[in-house]
């Protein structure tokens, strides 16, 4: 075998520019490949990333028995959300650990009553890393001592006809399943460019939810930010011993619809991808069958000197494998190449945020990861193609009688 590999690589750079172009096929579809999956990374973490942040944060701790209860969000306290915060913070993967009060109740003004989520926030904690915080375009954010002030988003201020400095009835679930009712004053407005969202949620400060609901002193969920998607797993394993009975989960668990949307996508544009590079592989397939007819006195050749059939086709096959592993490795250093550069510049998408909804998440530009992400499936699938690629041509060198190949011309 040891011969064969020599006499392969040997082969491969005889003809210099079919190999080039070989490689340079392979190559290219592997960059573009990595390139795909930065670029869908970079958008991950922009639309999916900050949507999370919207929804309740990358990780929720929970007091025992939320998931099963009855009622949508029970006010059920935390024994100690301290704790629970300062082991989320001890992880280099989480960016803030805040604590919360979550009910469901209702808004209402002249214009009607409309069901949202009533969330107390501690505003100081939350402010840096806050997409409504950041989207401000009326009056003032949140602070630790407002106490009949609400910040809503402008769709739901649309919705109510109110502006800031305007005040409207919110009705809210406290403990005991009670409901409690208080007139609010509209402290600011947001603006994510999300209507749906905006019209059903409603942030109060932390001091004010714990004292509408009953709640003196007391959270009913810490919410935890990372750097990133896909740290959620790690964060949860390092942070579940210093937890007592409190229940913990990550965002693929409280929103498996945006989970789903994440996976279809993917899967989609898997299936892209080996097309794309099956193509270069029948590109692989027409330069080997090519090298077959140039070469025919070489395999006669070959033959005459005792290499079997199978041997003749094993080197051929060789051949082809060993130009997918040159591809392979100009792909991996031409994406690096790229996606480390896309990565510092960025893409500035922030002209097409109004495109669609979802594109409203995007703040600004794209930063593109490396696009190690799936990079061994990719590389795998490149030299998996080049060596089914010269299957063919292969056979069609071992059933060249050496006779007839030495008289070819």
């Amino acid at each position: 075998m040891r011969l064969y590999l020599r006499l392969a690589w040997r082969n491969i750079w005889r003809h210099r520019r079919r190999t080039g172009i070989v490689v340079i096929a392979m190559s290219m579809g592997l960059a573009l490949m990595m390139i795909y999956d930065g670029l869908i990374a970079g958008f991950e973490q922009a639309i999916y990333g900050n949507a999370i942040k919207i929804l309740g944060g990358n990780i929720q701790v929970h007091a025992a028995g939320y998931r099963a209860s009855s009622y949508g969000t029970p006010l059920l306290p935390l024994d100690d959300p301290q704790q629970v915060i300062d082991a989320a913070l001890a992880q280099p993967q989480v960016v803030a650990a805040s604590r919360r009060i979550n009910t469901g109740g209702l808004a209402t003004s002249r214009e009607g009553a409309f069901p949202v989520s009533i969330i107390g926030i501690d505003p100081e904690t939350e402010a840096p890393i806050s997409l409504a915080a950041q989207n401000l375009v009326s009056g003032r954010y949140l602070t630790a001592a407002d106490l009949d002030s609400v910040f809503i988003g402008k769709g739901l201020a649309e919705a109510m006809d109110v502006q800031v400095g305007d005040r409207f009835e919110m009705a809210g679930g406290a403990a005991h399943e009670q409901m409690r009712r208080r007139t609010m004053t509209v402290g600011g407005i947001y603006d994510l460019g999300l209507t749906d969202i905006e019209k059903r949620t409603i942030y109060i400060s932390l001091t004010e939810a714990q004292q509408l609901y009953d709640l003196d002193g007391q959270s009913t969920e810490v919410v935890i930010f990372l750097e990133s998607l896909g740290q959620e797993a790690a964060v949860i394993n390092a942070v579940t011993p210093a937890l007592g009975a409190e229940e913990i989960d990550s965002w693929e668990t409280n929103f498996p619809e945006l989970q789903a949307a994440i996976g279809t996508k993917s899967g989609v544009m898997n299936v892209f991808s080996v097309i794309i590079l099956m193509i270069a592989g029948i590109g692989i397939l027409n330069l080997l069958l090519m090298a077959v007819y140039e070469r025919s006195r070489e395999i006669g050749l070959l033959g005459a000197l005792g290499l079997k059939p199978r041997q003749i086709s094993t080197l051929f096959i060789l051949e082809g494998t060993m130009m997918g592993l040159v591809g392979v490795v100009a792909g991996i250093l031409l994406g690096l190449l790229l996606n480390g550069l896309l990565g510092q510049v960025g893409l500035d998408y922030s002209a097409f945020s109004g495109v669609t909804s979802y594109m409203a998440l995007i703040s600004g530009r794209i930063y593109p990861t490396l696009g190690t992400e799936r990079l061994l499936v990719r590389a795998l699938t490149v030299a998996i193609i080049a060596a089914l690629a010269s299957v063919y041509p292969a056979r069609e060198a071992s059933l060249r009688e050496p006779a007839e190949a030495l008289h070819f011309v």
